[in-house]
């Protein structure tokens, strides 16, 4: 009797429709991108990752189907967790160190605070501990994929993926406003370019608004702020794991509580490591930094094509339903980050 085989195909087939989709939707949101620039004047853009977090919301009620949603959810719980994974290899140990003892400290304290505000602000509005989570790893490491990160170690609960949603959009916008008002308050401050570097880097949300504000400064604070914002990157693995643990904790099973270790931050932490490595080898340069840019742009669609999928699994009446409390929350971590780092950076001078 002949056996039945299932080939590599057939168990891809259902997924296929949700990729694509979520694929067109990434594609767009590439091509919109400049559109908007350029309709702005130049000055102000809006990130693809919004863009495409936006499409999908738009196209919710088209995508909300048995058909697309096996595709969408690999987007969401598999390809998002390699995509973080390959962000390690924008970090580099050797300049981690160059940061100095009191500096990681600041850093490192203005961020295990945030995170717990997080959760206290969370509880105080009435809102769920997850989307304390979210707000708080998001505000105190790399803005919305950060949030993504956490969210693969939250339980479920109703409106998880409204709140992911909203984090996102809402980290992207902070992230763009402090990008023009942050600089500003270092000059009202008289903080040197390094100490203005130290600051925009750790506070400010997402890498290119990091990168914009520094540059907007002088070259020497767009530089300390580099370094300081990838240390802040270098931590999204604690951050995930520590609130993954807190999550299973509080559910009312410490004592079979458990560190989650998602194999994401296992090989985000490995190439991390190995990016330090080869970067101080020059007779790999020239094979491993194309490599290494080519892995980097990959995981960048990656988390566009995750996003959008997200997007499209994301009820747009579900997000109008989350109120005040949640705008209240982000901007709550948004300035516990704020006030930390610039009063510490005042204390040390």
């Amino acid at each position: 009797m002949p056996v039945a085989t299932t080939s590599p195909l057939s168990a891809w087939r259902p997924l296929l429709d949700g990729i694509a989709l979520s694929v067109a939707v990434a594609i767009a949101s590439v091509l919109v991108e400049p559109l908007l620039k350029a309709a702005a004047g130049g000055r102000v853009g809006v990130p693809a990752v919004v863009i495409a977090l936006v499409i999908g919301m738009l196209l919710h009620p088209f995508a909300n189907t048995v058909r697309f949603a096996p595709g969408m959810t690999f987007c969401v719980k598999k390809l998002l967790r390699w995509a973080i994974g390959l962000l390690g290899l924008r970090v580099a140990l050797g300049d981690i160190i160059a940061l100095g003892l009191s500096t990681a400290l600041l850093i490192v304290a203005s961020m295990i605070v945030t995170v717990i505000c997080g959760f206290l602000l969370a509880r105080w509005l009435g809102r769920e501990a997850g989307v304390g989570a979210l707000a708080g790893v998001a505000t105190a490491v790399c803005g919305a994929s950060a949030a993504l990160a956490t969210a693969t170690v939250v339980p479920d609960y109703r409106g998880k993926a409204a709140d992911v949603a909203f984090t996102v959009i809402a980290m992207n916008a902070f992230a763009t406003l402090a990008m023009l008002a942050y600089p500003l308050i270092c000059a009202w401050l008289d903080l040197s370019p390094t100490q203005t570097g130290i600051m925009l880097g750790a506070t400010i949300h997402d890498v290119a608004q990091v990168v914009g504000a520094g540059q907007a400064v002088s070259d020497e604070a767009a530089n300390a702020a580099i370094i300081v914002k990838l240390f802040r990157v270098f931590m999204l693995l604690p951050a995930v794991l520590a609130v993954g643990w807190w999550m299973v904790r509080e559910g009312g099973h410490a004592e079979h509580a458990k560190v989650p270790v998602p194999v994401f931050a296992i090989v985000f932490l490995c190439l991390c490591l190995l990016n330090s490595l080869l970067t101080t080898l020059p007779a790999l340069a020239g094979v491993y930094l194309p490599l290494r840019d080519a892995l980097l742009e990959v995981s960048r669609w990656g988390l566009l094509i995750a996003i959008a999928a997200l997007g499209l699994g994301t009820s747009m009446a579900a997000m109008g339903r989350l109120g005040w409390r949640h705008l209240v929350l982000v901007t709550g971590t948004s300035l516990v980050i704020l006030v930390i780092v610039t009063g510490g950076l005042l204390a040390l001078g």
